[in-house]
């Protein structure tokens, strides 16, 4: 029959690998399945980094959640010995004058007890001559945010999983039959796993794995990523020159040079739906036209600065940005975890503990994670 396990992880993201984390701590045998590996350039959670912010505007839930994930992501990698995996770049909120969720942010965040500074365009200008700063802009800076080395960070977080004794398959799992109670889940090369619980945590894929639950709820998107190459010598677009920046009413967000990667710079509208299986990952030329047209406006030094890589990654989207963390609706040994909607990486440890007090302490839900808040239109309201 082969081994049973407590609980099978499906997906080995920062979801999965929190929940698989968190689970084996509180002394559940565990399986990871992947189909790619951990992090692996498809997922959603294989890029080079990832903003880890604390203001969300009046959106204090996921506040409070990024507060808890930064101390465990912390804590984490100083207990592995990898402190560099996250980088206190600090994080600016680039505003317009009548920004209104940047200035509920500065409430949320002082209600949090989280540091910030508030810069008017005089302060924000001297402070980073590189950045263009119409008159009447205002920032909002958290000085102890900043950016996760993503696909890094959560390959560590597997295998310290494996190193406590998990099992981690790499294989495809093919959508779950039956009803009722879920005792195994096949594989694309015949093998089955069993468990007495099932986590579906497979990123841009779980409306493919469970299209009864999911079919038409999750929206899997095309986003890309670009970094381009300051001069030589030129230190103002790293750290600590530079922190990691947003700017929401033009729809963009980048991170200062990290380990010479290069000036990191993305668009956060919505891409097509795509298919990440078969998505071809070269990034398009009217998208870098658009980035440059942004960057003269925003970074002018970098208007015509080299294009130095470029990543073409997906979010994967609910109807309105909020998470799917929930039982199954058919199975009741199973949940599902997903829909990180482009803002998900940094909660990953708070996501674990979540689902792990859920499924093991009957933990209280929280209403906004439910399935059923969950429709088949797109009208995003969390960024």
């Amino acid at each position: 029959m082969g081994e049973r396990h407590d609980v099978a992880v499906i997906g080995a993201g920062a979801f999965g690998a929190w929940i698989a984390w968190h689970l084996q701590r509180r002394g559940q045998r565990v399986v990871l399945v992947d189909k790619h590996g951990p992090a692996n350039a498809r997922a959603s959670s294989g890029g080079e980094t990832r903003v880890i912010r604390m203001a969300y505007g009046a959106d204090a839930i996921y506040t409070r959640m990024a507060q808890r994930s930064l101390v465990q992501w912390k804590d984490f990698f100083a207990r592995i010995a990898r402190p560099e995996l996250f980088r206190e770049t600090g994080v600016l909120w680039l505003a317009d004058a009548d920004d209104s969720a940047a200035r509920q942010s500065v409430a949320t965040l002082e209600d949090n007890g989280i540091a910030h500074d508030v810069l008017d365009d005089i302060a924000l200008a001297r402070r980073y001559p590189q950045i263009a700063v119409p008159a009447g802009a205002w920032a909002l800076f958290e000085p102890t945010s900043g950016g996760l080395l993503a696909r890094r960070a959560v390959q560590a977080v597997v295998a310290d999983c494996v190193r406590g004794g998990a099992g981690l398959r790499i294989d495809q799992a093919m959508p779950p039959e039956g009803d009722g109670h879920l005792a195994e889940i096949r594989m694309r090369s015949g093998d089955a796993i069993r468990a007495d619980r099932f986590v579906f945590a497979c990123g841009p894929w779980l409306g493919g794995v469970l299209p009864d639950a999911l079919g038409g709820r999750i929206f899997p998107t095309r986003q890309e990523v670009f970094y381009f190459g300051a001069a030589a010598g030129d230190l103002r677009f790293t750290s600590p020159a530079l922190p990691t920046w947003l700017d929401f009413g033009r729809s963009y967000y980048g991170l200062p040079d990290i380990d010479g990667r290069g000036f990191k710079i993305a668009h956060d509208l919505h891409g097509e739906i795509v298919d990440p299986d078969t998505m071809e990952r070269v990034p398009g030329a009217a998208r870098i036209t658009h980035a440059r047209a942004f960057l003269a406006t925003r970074f002018p030094a970098l208007a015509n600065a080299p294009l130095v890589g470029a990543e073409v990654c997906q979010y994967v989207n609910t109807s309105n940005g909020d998470f799917v963390i929930d039982r199954h609706p058919v199975f009741d040994n199973a949940w599902i975890a997903g829909g990180g909607s482009g803002h998900g990486f940094k909660h990953g440890p708070a996501i674990g503990e979540y689902l792990a007090a859920r499924m093991l302490d009957n933990g209280d839900a929280e209403p906004r994670f439910g399935l059923a808040a969950k429709t088949t239109m797109q009208r995003r309201e969390v960024h």
